[in-house]
């Protein structure tokens, strides 16, 4: 089975996910439409600038179909910004932020600093074979804590701070695995998505 994923494309990375789904062996495709929404097997929320991500699905009237869609169980996988948009709690927003919501955790916006404070690092990933994945961070979150059912896939070496989960068919990381070239992350959400 081929799945259809979309990549939800109102703002952030949205052909580097394009790209690396295709590469995965996924149909991918872009989200923009409640009606584009509805005929996807899963979805992926990329990395861009979290406030403006709320404001364009409301706009678009895609917020409440989103959450419906994650309630009845389709697949997702948020990343940097797409974390934070999957997260029930957000600590650092801006005042009336909202989220998607569905993972059991709280995330901190921008945790990692600002733009100059961007790195990179070797992730070792629960679940992802082949050694450890590149993680690119800007302005990053991570997640301050976790609820019963979030399963930590992998934290900054020698810390505590925790950058990718999963709660059922729900992933995401606090990094850009579509911007290195190495689509394993990528891999792993499309068989998620198969095994659903």
């Amino acid at each position: 089975m081929t799945p259809v994923i979309g990549v939800l494309a109102l703002q952030g990375d949205v052909a580097e996910h394009l790209r690396a789904l295709t590469s995965s062996g996924a149909t991918a495709c872009a989200v923009r439409r409640p009606r584009e929404l509805a005929v996807v097997d899963a979805l992926v929320i990329p990395g861009g600038e979290s406030t403006t991500m709320w404001k364009l699905a409301d706009i678009f009237d895609l917020l409440e179909p989103l959450r419906i869609r994650i309630k009845e169980g389709m697949p997702a996988y948020g990343s940097c910004a797409g974390m934070i948009m999957l997260a029930d709690r957000i600590e650092g927003g801006i005042e009336g932020q909202e989220t998607v919501g569905g993972l059991d955790l709280v995330v901190r916006r921008n945790a990692f600093g600002r733009q100059v404070d961007s790195f990179e690092a070797d992730i070792t990933l629960k679940g992802v074979a082949g050694g450890p994945v590149r993680a690119v961070f800007i302005r990053a979150p991570w997640v301050e804590s976790v609820g019963d059912g979030v399963e930590v896939l992998g934290k900054v070496p020698g810390t505590d701070r925790i950058v990718a989960v999963r709660q059922g068919n729900l992933l995401a990381t606090s990094f850009h695995p579509e911007l290195t070239g190495d689509t394993r992350i990528h891999e792993y959400f499309v068989e998620m998505v198969r095994e659903r």
